[in-house]
């Protein structure tokens, strides 16, 4: 028997369903979840949440027409299968497939690209206003979660929206709060009673009639508009969002399609700016998710029956967010003025431990990256030694805090970046390929990158000892594994490190490509290359003494990174070598060309890219044997082979579209 979720090729295919019919439906939707984010990973516990309230929103609007958009995107699984992507669901975040996040390119029915929290009522609005300047009719809905209510953007959102009262229907998925049975159904009543045309109707109408009346009538509409948000006070926490000029109805139960149905039939029916708070379960429906939903938050393949991950080996090699963790709490002990703060990532950053064994020195400030750079820029000025930790992606919010509150005083504030350069199947919103070229340009801001678990701790170790701002950043997944060095040693601030040396051709790498690159060198060596390598270790300070002696005894240089090309590491080797007069010689710059990453395994995208192993020893054999010299190879990446003059001040380089 065909299911019913394979008769869906669109989102007017749910109108036609009966209730009956939706409850099968949305039993079928979580399935098709599990299995697929079982295989390929994925955000689970938040997709199983929404499966109701997505499908009453496509059972009532009408989308496309209708705009949807879904904050941080991460809760749109069922979205997708309701709107003609069910026969390629299974591709779900593998490299050619659809998206883990809203891609406008990927369907119309995918209104705005999200992966970054707090931006949906923003986008929403801009929308819902547009469409009045036009003279065209629909409606406009946000879906955000309560963690991104802690998003300033999203209150600068609510702010305007109840200031210039567009048409927009805002909904809180709450998945936090537990609803108590008999609260839960009073107040789903009463609101689905207080949405309806009559009470509506009714309370305009009677508000018309107060203010007409001379010299009363203002006051006895004070006093009714009082009483009301007294009562509703004592039922329902919506007086935050009536006094930003939004009418307010919940809570409503998410998982109950009648109070569903009933609800937002009479919203689309409302004008003006409306919050409906909807209470959701993370995890509904699977029971591993909804005992532990931060562990089911972002999961890689798992077990279904166990929700244990697979290949969980126990003597797996510890990840880079481990052993930030575990050092961190190392220097912690010894060192009372460290302070560790995150955005709402306490389990992405690998602080839990730090949280349970210094809790009065922990601080989860929620999706606020401005705010969390500038609060640790306040307990820095107080003589504290403040550890930001946000992913590479996420800190991008936060430059101008970065900059102004924190360089520019020259305070002592680490910022920890995890997630730094290629992140696999989250794609362009999360990779982290943007810092080099976004912090190596700030006065005052050393800027560190490891090679390995022991590099890194000795990093965080000098990090945390500088009087001076520092960033680290360091890559998703495990480390190299190996013999853990027990003891802390500090790195003298700015030095380089020879891995390998060898006459015919200069290799400088930093962080994830230090290993590949010797790996690379070994390669050319038995083809008679000998490559030098060096592990520059610092974005910021360069180890300028030592790139320059190599790079004049080799005669050949290639930089090796995994962020964007443009203003990158390679751009900082080149601005050096320029500063020292040293032009007469070949440079290649491996790298990410210039343009957004798509989504894909670390693995296969980094090949693509020609940073693994085998592009690094491809271009450097090349590059000895002289051919191919200066070009910009265009297969999908831009890896960039200058020849630099000494008879002119500046860097030239021709281009060769042609498709490599």
């Amino acid at each position: 028997m065909m299911k019913i979720l394979d008769r869906i090729q669109a989102s007017h295919d749910v109108k036609r369903l009966d209730i009956e019919e939706l409850g099968t439906l949305c039993h079928e939707i979580r399935e098709e979840i599990l299995s697929t984010v079982s295989k390929n990973g994925g955000h689970l516990a938040s997709n199983l949440g929404v499966v109701e309230l997505t499908t009453v929103l496509h059972y009532i609007f009408d989308f496309p027409m209708d705009k949807l958009i879904w904050d941080v995107g991460h809760q749109s699984y069922a979205h997708k299968l309701l709107t003609g992507r069910k026969n390629r669901f299974h591709t779900l975040r593998q490299y050619g497939g659809i998206s883990g996040f809203p891609k406008r390119d990927e369907s119309p029915y995918d209104t705005f690209d999200s992966g970054h929290s707090g931006t949906s009522i923003s986008s929403a609005l801009g929308m819902a206003a547009a469409r009045r300047l036009k003279g065209e009719r629909g409606k406009i809905i946000a879906v955000i979660g309560d963690g991104s209510m802690t998003s300033g953007l999203a209150f600068e959102g609510m702010n305007q929206a109840g200031h210039i009262d567009q048409d927009l229907i805002v909904i809180l998925n709450d998945n936090e709060m537990s609803i108590s049975p008999n609260v839960g159904a009073l107040s789903s009543y009463l609101n689905r009673l207080m949405t309806g045309q009559f009470v509506n109707r009714f309370r305009d109408d009677m508000k018309a009639f107060l203010e007409t009346l001379p010299g009363i009538g203002k006051s006895v509409l004070r006093f009714a508009k009082q009483a009301e948000e007294s009562l509703k006070g004592l039922l329902m926490p919506g007086l935050l969002f009536e006094e930003l000029g939004m009418k307010y109805i919940g809570p409503i139960d998410g998982h109950r399609l009648d109070y569903l149905i009933e609800t937002f039939q009479n919203v689309r029916k409302l004008r003006g700016p409306i919050l409906v708070h909807v209470i959701t379960k993370k995890g509904k429906g699977y029971p591993p998710a909804e005992r532990n939903p931060a562990r089911f938050h972002g999961v890689p393949p798992f077990d279904i029956q166990t929700g244990e991950p697979e290949n969980n080996s126990e003597e797996a090699p510890p990840t880079f967010t481990e052993v930030f963790g575990e050092t961190l709490c190392q220097l912690a002990k010894g060192k009372k003025q460290l302070v560790a703060i995150t955005a709402a990532m306490q389990s992405g950053t690998g602080l839990e431990k730090f949280a349970r064994q210094f809790p009065d020195r922990f601080y989860d400030i929620g999706i606020a990256e401005q705010h969390a750079v500038t609060f640790a820029a306040g307990l820095a000025l107080e003589g504290f030694k403040p550890v930001v930790a946000i992913y590479s992606t996420f800190l991008q919010r936060a430059y101008d805090q970065v900059l102004q509150d924190v360089c520019l005083q020259n305070l002592p504030v680490v910022f920890a970046l995890d997630r730094g350069g290629i992140v696999g199947e989250d794609g362009p919103t999360h990779h982290g390929l943007f810092d080099f070229s976004y912090l190596r340009h700030i006065p005052n801001l050393i800027v560190m990158v490891p090679k390995d678990e022991n590099e890194f701790r000795n990093m965080i170790k000098t990090a945390v000892e500088c009087p001076l701002p520092v960033a680290f950043r360091y890559p998703r997944g495990r480390g190299r594994g190996g013999e853990r060095e027990e003891s802390l040693q500090s790195i003298d601030i700015g030095k380089g490190e020879v891995l390998r040396e060898g006459q015919d051709i200069l290799i400088i790498a930093i962080g994830s490509t230090v290993y590949p690159s010797l790996r690379a060198a070994e390669k050319l060596a038995e083809a008679g290359i000998q490559a030098t390598v060096i592990n520059s270790r610092f974005l910021k300070p360069l180890d300028g003494n030592l790139l320059a002696e190599w790079a004049e005894k080799t005669g050949k240089v290639m930089t090796v990174e995994e962020n964007v090309l443009q203003g990158g590491f390679g751009s900082a080797i080149l601005e050096l070598f320029q500063e020292r007069g040293l032009f007469s010689f070949p440079f290649k710059r491996l790298g990410v060309p210039d343009l957004f990453v798509e989504h894909g395994s670390q693995a296969l995208l980094r090949e693509k890219y020609g940073i693994d192993e085998k592009g690094i020893f491809k271009k450097a054999k090349e590059m000895f044997e002289g051919g191919g010299t200066e070009f910009i190879h265009a297969i999908t990446s831009e890896i960039t082979e200058s020849r630099v003059f000494p008879t002119q001040n500046k860097i030239k380089r021709s281009v060769d579209l042609k498709k490599g």
